[in-house]
């Protein structure tokens, strides 16, 4: 269902985002693109801070922005989560936190302040200062801050971009909770598809200003016109499935896909029967007529090619592929299409190397 509802533009010189979108009012929507196509200008426009927007927005009946004229960002019911943070550096995180919830004491409350504490496990770093805290620490202060705010929406732009991989992986279980517990909506901004694979939702790319393709994360991050905006060595196809088996010895974990497939991929931290995504990169995908012996790739898959795109002025193609109910997408040179022959409808293998899979996995359920 529709909550938000976007018809807007901004002007600037050389560039114009031109975006009209509907917003569901719930889960987390991932705004995904390459720097520069204006993922953060939206937010900003959606939060009230882009004053020399036009246009309509509205959050269901309430009108946010109507031609020239804005709602002021503070009546919005707004949250909004910097990558920079912005936590006021002469305050402890007790005292972040308190600013924020004495702010919104007359609002409507689904949740109290220990429920936040708990939820970003914020207790500990009370007695901090702000200027103390590792950047994955602030940004939960931050996070924790913005929901003592009561918003009925969420903005998170580019929350991970300054951290490191080991931050990320600690950040991202948190940040994947959010709507659920809180039961607020989550726009995020990010151009790391990494991050899109394992938090949304769903998934709004952008390119040049343009809304170029909307909806649930794995469909459209296989679409083969897309990869663009992935980026043609990035571009790639998430697959669905669960955790049957783990390897403790060798520190891999097996996860099916249903229809009798299943992956052997890189030990992932889940309890057995847990739901999870996995992101393959097209260009980690080979193909075969057969399976082939006596090789260390671990994953070999039976699926169909469905459709084969041959990119002009370059070696490559890309084929995609049926893999049970779920798709997949393999980044080959136009010499291998040609000597093996691929057509639609042919059956295949496809063989990925366990050690391509992104080690971080969420939880799906």
């Amino acid at each position: 269902m529709t909550a938000l509802s976007v018809d807007i533009r901004v002007d600037f010189p050389g560039f114009a985002l031109e975006v009209v979108h509907g917003f569901e009012g719930q889960g987390l929507t991932a705004l995904f693109g390459p720097s520069g196509c204006g993922k953060s200008t939206l937010l900003r426009v959606i939060a009230g801070f882009e004053t020399s927007a036009r246009g309509r927005l509205a959050y269901g009946d309430e009108v946010w922005l109507n031609g020239r004229r804005g709602l002021a960002p503070h009546r919005r019911g707004v949250g909004y989560v910097f990558q920079d943070t912005r936590l006021f550096p002469h305050l402890s995180v007790r005292g972040n936190l308190d600013y924020a919830d004495k702010r919104a004491a007359d609002l409507p409350a689904r949740y109290g302040f220990d429920d936040v504490v708990d939820a970003l496990d914020l207790g500990p770093l009370f007695g901090r200062g702000a200027t103390t805290l590792s950047g994955g620490e602030r940004q939960r202060v931050a996070m924790g801050r913005a929901l003592l705010s009561r918003p009925r929406l969420l903005l998170m732009d580019e929350p991970l971009a300054a951290l490191d991989t080991r931050r990320k992986g600690e950040i991202l279980p948190y940040i994947a909770r959010l709507p659920g517990v809180f039961g607020v909506p989550v726009i995020y901004v990010t151009h790391a598809i990494e991050e899109v694979t394992q938090l949304a939702d769903r998934i709004v790319a952008l390119e040049a200003g343009r809304v170029v393709a909307a909806g649930g994360v794995a469909e459209t991050l296989e679409r083969l016109d897309l990869a663009g905006v992935q980026g043609r060595f990035e571009a790639g196809a998430v697959l669905a499935g669960h955790v049957v088996a783990q390897d403790s010895d060798m520190h891999l974990t097996r996860v099916d896909l249903g229809g009798g497939l299943a992956l052997e991929v890189p030990e992932i931290r889940l309890p057995v029967g847990e739901a999870v995504r996995l992101r393959v990169r097209a260009r980690d995908v080979a193909l075969a007529l057969a399976r082939p012996a006596g090789v260390s790739i671990r994953n070999m898959l039976e699926a169909e090619v469905l459709r084969v795109e041959v990119e002009a002025e370059t070696a490559y193609a890309e084929v995609l592929l049926a893999l049970g109910g779920q798709h997949l997408r393999a980044r080959v040179t136009r010499a291998a299409l040609r000597d093996l022959e691929v057509v639609p409808g042919q059956k295949l293998v496809a063989m990925i190397k366990a050690a391509a899979f992104d080690r971080q996995a969420l939880p799906r359920g």
